[in-house]
């Protein structure tokens, strides 16, 4: 049975702002956390990217400040530009149905704009780097936080951020309300956890390469020595819609493009060395569909949220279960179905079957017709599309 907001305690103007965007229902995370953040507790938050942490955090969030109370009075940390722009998109109208602004705050733009805009805001979506480099020149202070957020906690910890972070937390009153959300609470990410919150209430939903109520297939593909840009070229021309294609370089993200190019695809790189303009621009042409084929480092395409990836390749293999969960986690994302495909090469096998092993999708890696899958919930509510796609292709396995 499905939960409304209204149930969960969210204001009329709230929901009246989610039911302008189609919103009207709450995903099992939001459920789960909710009432408990409503309720002035700390909260961590295990959930698999894709979950709907976003609305999760940020409803009450918004339900919880005074808009005429000092500003700000909320703090997202989140890894990646790309992230905190998506995260202040998806609450900002949610924001002004309480009368609270909201903004970003990341590098390679100017300083200038971004330290006014976020002293006048209720709320400051940010990346560590440069929340510190305006911390430190005055811009605002952090001295009437009164929530804390830190989404994508572990990604955050895997990128360095550590220290900036500490220093961060360190600036915000220690009498604050703290949401700690991350696909792991184990290792390092569960002892931050612990450390910054206060008598926290812990949240599991789903684990990290499931998603919930999604569906993805997950496919292994053989390749040659030579022939990997054609074997990628044919998953390409697939029935498809959009397609995230992952590398392991910045200069191997360039020149894929080109050589996607020679084969007539067309194709645009997001990666660290492009200014922020220039990643804009590539995310903006790729979610209009104006290019359907995005090639991506990990760190540019953390946080990257676009509703119409309905494959994720993985042209270079990721280097662990945690990166290839977080690629992967790209699509099938909120109750949408997607298709996941990595190439590999006889060199690749072993790792490749290790990470396999860890995620339960050794049967992908063992030479069956059927792709590998891991579902939440499989049967009739499957779209007619994607058993269409499944019947139609039958990738290549990979023996280990």
């Amino acid at each position: 049975m499905s939960t409304s907001f209204a149930q969960l305690g969210v204001s009329n103007a709230v929901c009246s702002a989610l039911a302008r965007r189609g919103v009207t229902t709450a995903f099992p995370v939001q459920e789960l956390v909710i009432g408990d953040v409503l309720a002035g507790r700390d909260v961590l938050v295990k959930s698999p990217t894709g979950s709907g942490k976003t609305l999760a955090f940020g409803v009450p969030m918004v339900e919880r400040i005074d808009a005429n109370g000092p500003r700000p009075a909320a703090l997202v940390l989140a890894p990646t530009r790309e992230l905190a722009t998506q995260i202040v998109e998806e609450l900002r109208e949610v924001a002004h149905s309480r009368a609270l602004r909201i903004s970003a705050v990341y590098g390679g733009v100017g300083l200038h704009k971004q330290a006014v805009d976020a002293a006048r805001s209720h709320i400051v979506v940010a990346t560590p780097g440069r929340l510190e480099d305006l911390l430190q020149r005055g811009a605002f202070s952090l001295a009437q936080i009164r929530m804390l957020v830190l989404d994508e906690a572990d990604r955050m910890l895997d990128m360095g951020f550590r220290p900036p972070v500490d220093r961060i937390v360190a600036r915000c009153p220690r009498v604050r309300q703290t949401l700690f959300f991350s696909a792991t609470l184990d290792g390092v990410a569960g002892k931050v956890a612990a450390a910054y919150t206060s008598d926290a209430i812990v949240h599991s939903q789903g684990d990290a390469g499931h998603h919930s109520p999604s569906e993805i297939e997950h496919r292994f593909v053989a390749v040659g020595g030579e022939d990997r840009v054609e074997v990628l070229v044919g998953q390409l021309s697939a029935e498809r819609e959009l397609a995230l294609v992952f590398v392991r370089t910045k200069r191997g993200a360039d020149r894929l493009v080109k050589r996607l190019g020679a084969h007539g695809v067309v194709a645009a790189a997001i990666h660290g060395n492009r200014s922020q303009r220039q990643r804009e621009q590539a995310l903006a042409h790729f979610e209009s569909g104006h290019v359907d084929t995005l090639v991506a480092t990990d760190i540019a395409a953390r946080g990257i949220d676009v509703a119409g990836i309905s494959h994720v390749i993985n042209f270079d293999p990721p280097a662990d279960h945690d990166t290839y969960v977080h690629r992967i986690g790209r699509t099938g994302r909120a109750g949408r179905t997607g298709v996941g495909i990595t190439l590999v090469a006889r060199v690749e096998r072993d790792a490749v079957a290790r990470i396999a092993r860890e995620l339960n999708l050794v049967h992908g890696l063992t030479g069956t017709a059927e792709p590998a899958r891991r579902h939440a919930d499989s049967g009739p509510g499957r779209s007619r599309n994607a058993r269409r796609r499944s019947r139609r292709r039958s990738p290549a396995a990979v023996k280990p």
